[in-house]
C-alpha cells in the first residue's frame, strides 16, 4: 500500500515542503531514497524501535521510502516522525490514513517513541500555512514557536502515540493558541542592564547614543578596565524596539540555527552577539555542508560586539567587509547558494597597544618602539573605513566611581534615539529598506548633508590640521547628519560637524606616534 505524508526541509531561512512516499509491498529490506544524508538513513533504526515500543508492528516486508523532490538533499533527524507515520499508514495501522495529506509532521524519535525538538519550526509553520495545510504537528518544545503563525492549527506532541491520536481523532484535541502580540509587547522593555549603572563616561554614552540614532558602527579604544565592554552590553537598551516584522525575521534565523531557548516564542529584544576572538570565519559569517547562519546573521536587527578586535584572525575580520556593506551574506556551494540577512550594528573594542596603556593619563606604556603601530595595523584600513565612530575611552576617576548620583536611564536616551530615527524614516520613506543615516550612499550624502560655508571651512581646516584621510570625509558628514537629527535640526550646523570630527581618532596620521 502507498501512503504519502508531508514534512519540511529548511534551506537558509526558508522551508521547502517534502513529500514522503512510503510503499509497503511484498519482498524484503528497507530502502530510503531521495538524496538522504546519513542521519536520515539511520532513521529506520529509530523508527523501528519507536514503533515496537508503542505496541505497533514493523512490517517485515519490502519498505521503500521516497523523499520528493528527489534532487534536494535531505538532512537531519527531524524526518523520523513523518517516516514512522507513513509506515504505520501504509501497513493499515492508522484509522484514517487518507487524512494524512492535511498535516505537516516533523520530529525526531527516541527509541521509546518520545519526540525530540527540531530546528526551524517557525519557517516550517510559515511554509505550511502558505501551501494550505490544515495543521502542523511538531514536538512540544517547538509548539510556541510554531504557533506564532496565524490561520494554522499547531499541535504539540511528546510521543508517537499522541501523533496517532491526533490523526485518528482530531476533534478530541485542541490546537495550541499563542497571543503573539501580547507577549511580544509585554517583554520588549525588560532589560538586565541599564545605562544608569555606568559611572561617568558621559562622552562615551553620547557617542553610543549617536551610534544608536544613526545605525552607525563604532569602535571603542581604551585601556583595560575603562568600561568598554560594560558600555557595549548596554547599547541594545537604547536602540528602538523591534517591530513585529523585524522580530519575525530575527526569530526565523535563531529558529533555523537552533538557538531559541526552550518554549520560546517571538524574540522581543534586539539580539546582542559577542563571539570569542577564536571564532572561525565560517562560524562568523555562516557555512557548513548545508549552510547555517553565522554570528553576523544571528545579530541581524541587533548588535555584533567584537571584543579585543586586533586579536581576531585577520581572515575572519576581512570576510565581514562585504556583508557590512550589503547587509546580507551569500554562501555558495556546488549545488546551492543561500542568502542570510545580516543587517547589524558593529561595535568593536580594543586596547590602544599590546600592554594597553598607550596615551594613558597615569600609567606608562611599556611597548617597544613601533609596537603600537604594528598592533593597530592588525585591523585593516578597509574594515576601519566601514566604522563611522572611533571613540577614545578614558579611565573613570575615583570620585566618579564613588559618586552616589545616578546616571541617566536607558529609557530617556532611547526616547531621543527613537525621535531621531523617526526623522530618518520620513527622510528615506521613498527608498525601500533604508531607515538610518549609516546606510546613505555618496549620492544621498550630497543630497541630505549640505553644509554651510562656515561648516565647509571648519571641515577643511580639520582635515588639514589633523591630517584626516579622505575616507573620513563621508563618515564625518553621515555622523554630523545624525547629530543634527538628535538636535531636531534640519541643517547641519558647524557645532554638529565639530562633534563629528572628534570621532575620527584612528584616521589622524601619527595617532599611534
Amino acid at each position: 500500500m502507498l501512503v504519502k505524508t508531508f514534512g519540511s526541509a529548511v534551506y537558509g531561512v526558508e522551508a521547502i515542503t517534502i513529500t514522503i512516499e512510503v510503499n509497503v509491498s511484498s519482498g524484503a529490506n528497507y530502502y530510503i531514497v531521495g538524496l538522504p544524508d546519513n542521519a536520515v538513513k539511520e532513521s529506520l533504526q529509530r523508527v523501528e524501535s519507536a514503533i515496537k515500543s508503542n505496541d505497533y508492528t514493523m512490517p517485515r516486508t519490502k519498505i521503500v521510502v521516497n523523499m520528493a523532490p528527489a534532487d534536494i538533499k535531505k538532512s537531519g533527524s527531524a524526518f523520523d516522525l513523518p517516516i514512522a507515520i507513513g509506515i504505520l499508514g501504509a501497513s493499515d495501522q492508522i484509522v484514517k490514513p487518507d487524512d494524512l495529506d492535511k498535516y505537516v509532521i516533523m520530529g525526531e524519535l527516541s527509541l521509546d517513541g518520545t519526540v525530540q525538538p527540531i530546528k526551524g519550526a517557525l519557517p516550517i509553520a510559515i511554509q505550511a500555512r502558505k501551501e494550505g495545510f490544515k495543521a502542523l504537528i511538531v514536538p512540544n518544545a517547538n509548539v510556541k514557536e510554531a504557533a506564532m503563525v496565524n490561520n494554522l492549527q499547531v499541535f504539540g506532541v511528546n510521543t508517537l502515540q499522541e501523533v496517532l491520536d491526533i490523526i485518528n481523532n482530531p476533534a478530541a484535541h485542541s490546537p495550541v493558541q499563542v497571543n503573539t502580540r501580547e507577549s511580544f509587547y509585554e517583554s520588549q522593555y525588560h532589560f538586565d542592564f541599564d545605562f544608569d549603572d555606568v559611572k561617568g563616561q558621559e562622552n562615551i554614552k553620547r557617542a553610543l547614543e549617536i551610534a544608536a540614532a544613526g545605525g552607525h558602527n563604532a569602535i571603542l579604544i581604551g585601556p583595560p578596565g575603562a568600561g568598554k565592554t560594560m558600555l557595549a552590553k548596554r547599547l541594545p537598551t537604547i536602540l528602538p524596539p523591534l517591530t513585529l516584522q523585524e522580530a519575525l525575521e530575527t526569530t526565523k534565523i535563531h529558529s533555523v540555527a537552533g538557538k531559541l531557548p526552550a518554549d520560546a516564542s517571538l524574540i522581543s529584544k534586539r539580539p546582542f552577539r559577542s563571539p570569542h576572538h577564536t571564532v572561525s570565519d565560517a562560524a562568523l559569517v555562516g557555512g557548513g555542508g548545508i549552510p547555517q547562519p553565522g554570528e553576523i546573521s544571528l545579530a541581524h536587527n541587533g548588535v555584533l560586539f567584537l571584543d579585543e578586535l586586533p586579536e581576531f584572525k585577520r581572515t575572519v575580520l576581512e570576510v565581514m567587509r562585504q556583508p557590512m556593506e550589503e547587509r546580507r551574506v551569500t554562501i555558495s556551494r556546488a549545488k546551492v547558494a543561500l542568502d542570510f540577512p545580516a543587517n547589524f550594528m558593529l561595535i568593536a573594542s580594543m586596547n590602544p597597544c599590546p600592554c594597553g596603556y598607550y596615551n594613558h593619563p597615569e600609567k606608562e606604556c611599556t611597548c617597544a618602539p613601533g609596537a603600537v603601530q604594528k598592533y593597530l595595523n592588525k585591523v585593516s584600513g578597509p574594515l576601519l573605513d566601514r566604522i563611522d565612530l572611533h571613540v577614545e575611552v578614558t579611565p573613570v576617576s575615583f570620585n566618579e566611581l564613588s559618586s552616589k548620583t545616578a546616571g541617566e536611564k536607558s529609557e530617556s536616551i532611547r526616547q531621543r534615539v527613537m525621535q531621531a530615527r523617526d526623522i530618518q524614516l520620513k527622510r528615506y520613506k521613498e527608498t525601500p529598506g533604508m531607515y538610518a543615516n549609516a546606510q546613505m550612499s555618496s549620492q544621498q550624502i550630497q543630497q541630505y548633508c549640505a553644509i554651510s560655508t562656515a561648516g565647509a571651512a571648519l571641515l577643511k581646516r580639520a582635515m588639514e590640521k589633523l591630517n584626516l584621510s579622505a575616507r573620513a570625509y563621508d563618515r564625518i558628514l553621515k555622523v554630523s547628519r545624525t547629530i543634527a537629527d538628535l538636535d531636531a535640526s534640519q541643517d547641519i550646523r558647524p557645532e554638529h560637524l565639530a562633534e563629528a570630527i572628534q570621532y575620527r581618532s584612528l584616521d589622524r596620521e601619527g595617532w599611534a606616534g
